[in-house]
């Protein structure tokens, strides 16, 4: 007895079989890689007169994050957030100097614009069975 056996490859969520789109897709990493590294030290050289009485600059870079990934309206991109330290000993909490990215906020695991679509795609896509409207929003 002859056993014929098809096998489907399922196509798995964060393979691309467009190489445009995985083109696309590394330089909005790279791009947001240098955004987020220019955001940091700028922040740092706003801060760069404040020194320790030993004469170190008081805020400084202080490594990376851990990554994680970002959904967009290109796909799921990898991210690291730049730290940034505040090196003073003897101040309160309260008082020292945070770094926040406006760019991408700490606990942010979707774009902006990914969570205005999400809403519209829900009220006249699915409730109302209208995909080509809110297909044209993305």
């Amino acid at each position: 007895m002859k056993k014929t056996t098809d096998i489907i490859a399922f196509r798995q969520p964060e393979s691309v079989d467009d190489p445009l789109t995985e083109i696309a897709r590394e330089g909005a990493r790279r791009m947001l890689a240098a955004a987020l590294r220019a955001e940091a030290d700028a922040f740092v050289a706003q801060y760069a007169e404040e020194t320790l009485p030993d004469g170190r600059q008081r805020v400084v870079r202080h490594g990376y994050g851990p990554e994680r990934s970002i959904l967009t309206g290109i796909g799921a991109l990898d991210v690291q957030r730049p730290k940034v330290r505040d090196r003073a000993p003897d101040v309160p909490a309260e008082k020292k100097i945070r770094f926040s990215s406006a760019i991408v906020p700490k606990w942010a695991r979707r774009s902006r614009s990914l969570d205005a679509l999400l809403p519209v795609l829900y009220l006249r896509g699915i409730s109302m069975g209208n995909f080509q409207e809110a297909l044209a929003a993305i």
